[in-house]
């Protein structure tokens, strides 16, 4: 079979993001990938309006990405959206712009539809096929929860929790105080608890007959997490897929990104500046994740929606 070049541009609350792949069958290569933050979410979450200039920011983020997809040769290309875009009561503000800035329509996803995504294009690594997953993928305005085990999935589900969100919902002072920190970790908590644990519970024990479940985060907190561990100045794809992150090391970060100022924590090693505060929420989630279902550690895919998207 020939591998067929395609690209995807993949257009979310906090950032738009470019894949161009060489896709044979279930065989992804990416030949190019990329990421612009445009906080498409930013001044969202009370109106549910999204804001002229994050439209017209992401407009122009979705042009200049297509013409580097023309320029690498891709024969396909195709734009989706997903949480801000599909939580929006303008959406079409937003699906105009990209299509005035780039002639290109775009498709808003659903959640189920991500969910799914997420997890089959995870699920091109071969390693991760070998025993039940429990597979995490944190955006800027939801994450989704996926659970299965090589191609089969026993629980798909998304839910309204992101590190935009959160952010907007919980505005943090520099650096964020004791109490602040308190009240969005007790608001992530109650949510696993009340609306989580009970819908993934009966599908979790059930999968647990099958080995023990791996916990696999997908999307930029988790690779942001892997960078800083080792202090990748780059995206390395192999050094990050092979991070093991225990309970223990994911709550020495959160402990330490937290007591530090914006600026502190712009000059880490491997944290990118324009992911600097939304990694506070990030990293938080997974930390009461693993807490309180008792995950003790984390494991990092840097596939996932837009590998999906390239081979559909």
């Amino acid at each position: 079979m020939q591998s067929v070049r395609r690209a995807v541009i993949d257009v979310g609350t906090n950032s738009v993001k470019l894949l161009v792949a060489d896709v044979c069958g279930h065989q992804v290569a990416p030949v190019h990938e990329e990421s612009k933050q445009t906080r498409l979410g930013k001044g969202f979450y009370e109106t549910h309006q999204l804001q002229p200039a994050a439209i017209a920011h992401t407009a122009e983020a979705v042009w200049e990405f297509a013409g580097t997809a023309r320029e690498r040769g891709a024969e396909t290309l195709r734009v989706i959206a997903t949480s801000a875009a599909r939580d929006a009561v303008n959406p079409r503000d937003l699906t105009d712009a990209i299509e005035r800035a780039s002639g290109l329509k775009t498709e808003i996803i659903s959640g189920a539809r991500e969910a799914d995504w997420a997890f089959q294009g995870v699920a091109t690594d071969a390693k991760l096929a070998e025993q039940p997953l429990l597979l995490l993928d944190v955006g800027g305005g939801s994450t989704e929860f996926i659970l299965g085990h090589g191609l089969k999935k026993s629980f798909a589900h998304s839910f309204p929790l992101g590190t935009v969100r959160l952010m907007e919902k919980f505005p943090f002072s520099d650096p964020p105080t004791r109490g602040e920190f308190n009240q969005c970790r007790a608001w992530v908590k109650n949510l696993f608890t009340t609306e989580v644990w009970p819908l993934l519970e009966p599908a979790l024990q059930h999968e647990k007959k099958s080995g023990v479940i791996r916990l696999v985060g997908t999307g930029g907190t988790t690779s942001i997490l892997a960078r800083v561990e080792h202090g990748l100045d780059r995206h390395d794809r192999d050094k990050i897929e092979s991070t093991v992150l225990t309970l223990d090391c994911v709550r020495e970060h959160r402990k330490n990104l937290w007591r530090l100022p914006l600026a502190k924590r712009k000059e880490i090693p491997g944290l990118p500046k324009t992911r600097a505060d939304v990694i506070l929420t990030g990293v938080l989630i997974y930390e009461v994740l693993m807490e309180d279902f008792d995950l003790p550690e984390l494991r990092i895919s840097t596939r996932g929606l837009r590998f999906a998207a390239v081979m559909d």
